[in-house]
């Protein structure tokens, strides 16, 4: 029985790995991190206090101070605040909200089933393509494509006489290495543009991060990255991989029921009168969902996205939910919103302690003089905004590979660069596209991404030996690949002044 071949122990790619998955199991958990973060915060706001560091701001021409948050007032604004600190934090009811309507439609088997449909419909040819782009498209149910689309993917490259590591290998490159692309919007978009208004607030009060920040841009990353994994697949891992000579044996893959296939088509019927009262509230001049001087781009519904995609999601959740016999009362429904609210758990307690380093960070004054001497340095070095973009592509992808969460490394490097770029006359939505770029590309060689073990067990599935050195090997050419064109791909978009998302450009106007 042929297997897959394993790389020696000994080579450099080993020995880099081991240094990568001590150096990560080294880190305490998220949530402890941050509330080292905040405590040392609270010292260092101390400690400037004392030697009374200072900035000019450059709006302003005033002198910023260290706030002192262990004195008698900052010690009783931490307690005072605490509550509202946690409750207050952008990031979390965004988050639970949108989840509600996406487990109404997950927990209904709306999303499995369409993502069957595109699959099992696509021509062998175009198999490559669809499955990269299914893995893209299912990041709009969070982790949905971990457990769905690349075991399935394995099974249909399997099915068709092709190497079933390859399926899984374009899969993962689509829903992990094109994580932050989507066509749609999804749990991750809310997410990161809740974390970047906190920080941009560190400097401009008043500023909002939509979450279509980056939609424009993102929509055109994930065409790029479905050509880019098809290519890669098809020219590089599946030669290399060869004709797969294991013993696990085809499995069938189901084709939708009768009745699933009229659930998938009332969900159409369903998204299609969603469009047209869309269209009907914001094409007339005087639209009821217009927004102040009849402006599109501060709608209610642009504004306000998350209600629109709870209302969405679920409506069509219980249309397909009911059709198929999924929901048999309201009380299904609930237990779909409840079970998809149970992954929520470790993120309530992780943004506790984020949310009180993000509020330290912003009392004590740390973020704002951290960002004018930033910014003041990269000025004085002119390093320029491609430089910029690359070097901060680079530090995002390289923290990734010893920090697994994204909301977790955004709430760290939000509150630093987002100000520090604002100051330099480029815009959050900048920052966030930029970091979204370098947190993907390095998520499929990342041993600290949450869901690496797993994939390691499909891959064991078809080769008994395979290990992380496998796994890395057959993901590093989506890894280098990726972050070539994706930012290249960046610097020409920001280059040409083109706008990331509605109302969304590349420079801060403030």
């Amino acid at each position: 029985m042929a297997q897959l071949p394993n790389k020696p122990q000994k080579g450099l790619l080993s020995k880099l790995l081991h240094f990568v998955e001590v150096g990560g199991n080294a880190l305490p958990h998220p949530a402890s991190l941050f509330g080292i973060l905040a405590v040392s915060v609270l010292f260092f706001s101390w400690l400037g206090h004392v030697f009374d560091w200072t900035a000019i701001h450059p709006a302003t021409q005033a002198e910023t101070h260290i706030i002192n948050l262990l004195s008698r007032e900052g010690v009783h604004r931490i307690f005072l605040e605490m509550v509202d600190n946690y409750t207050g934090f952008a990031p979390l009811g965004i988050v639970m909200v949108a989840l509600l309507g996406i487990g109404i439609a997950e927990s209904s088997g709306l999303i499995a089933a369409a993502i069957r449909l595109v699959v099992i419909k696509a021509p062998p040819r175009m198999i490559t393509f669809v499955v990269v782009l299914a893995g893209i498209l299912s990041n709009t149910a969070s982790d949905l494509g971990y457990v769905l689309i690349i075991p399935m993917a394995g099974i249909i490259f399997h099915a068709l006489g092709r190497h079933p590591v390859a399926g899984l290998a374009a899969a993962f490159s689509g829903v992990s290495g094109g994580f932050s692309a989507n066509l749609f919007i999804g749990t991750i978009d809310p997410l990161l543009a809740g974390l970047s208004t906190e920080s941009a607030r560190i400097l401009d009060v008043d500023y909002n991060v939509l979450p279509t920040a980056n939609y424009y841009f993102m929509a055109v990353s994930t065409i790029l990255i479905a050509f880019l994994g098809t290519w890669i697949t098809n020219r590089i891992v599946e030669p290399r991989l060869g004709t797969y000579e294991g013993d696990v044996p085809k499995e069938p893959i189901n084709k939708l029921s009768k009745v699933e296939k009229k659930g998938l088509v009332y969900v159409l019927i369903t998204a299609a009168l969603w469009i047209a009262l869309i269209l009907y509230t914001l094409i007339p001049e005087d639209g009821f969902f217009r927004g102040p001087e009849n402006s599109l781009l501060h709608s209610p519904l642009l504004d306000g996205f998350i209600a629109l995609l709870f209302l969405m999601a679920g409506s069509m959740g219980i249309v397909y939910g009911a059709t198929t016999g999924k929901f048999k009362n309201d009380a299904d429904v609930v237990k779909g919103m409840v079970d998809n609210f149970k992954t929520l758990a470790s993120f309530m307690v992780l943004v506790f302690f984020a949310a009180q380093f993000v509020a330290y960070f912003k009392w004590s004054n740390l973020g704002l003089i951290l960002a004018i001497s930033g910014a003041d340095f990269l000025q004085q070095s002119n390093i320029g905004l491609v430089p910029l973009i690359l070097l901060f592509v680079l530090l995002s992808g390289f923290i990734n590979m010893f920090m697994g969460s994204a909301s977790a490394k955004w709430a760290i490097l939000g509150p630093v660069f987002i100000p520090m770029f604002m100051l330099l006359g480029y815009s959050p939505e900048l920052s966030q596209a930029i970091f979204r770029v370098g947190d993907s590309v390095t998520n499929i060689i990342s041993p600290m991404m949450s869901f690496f073990a797993l994939i390691i067990v499909y891959f064991e599935k078809y080769d008994k030996k395979a290990g992380i050195g496998t796994l890395i090997s057959t993901m590093l050419p989506y890894s280098v690949l990726f972050f070539i064109f994706w930012t290249i791909l960046l610097i020409g978009w920001a280059l040409l002044d083109l706008p990331l998302g509605p109302g969304a450009g590349i420079h801060y106007p403030g």
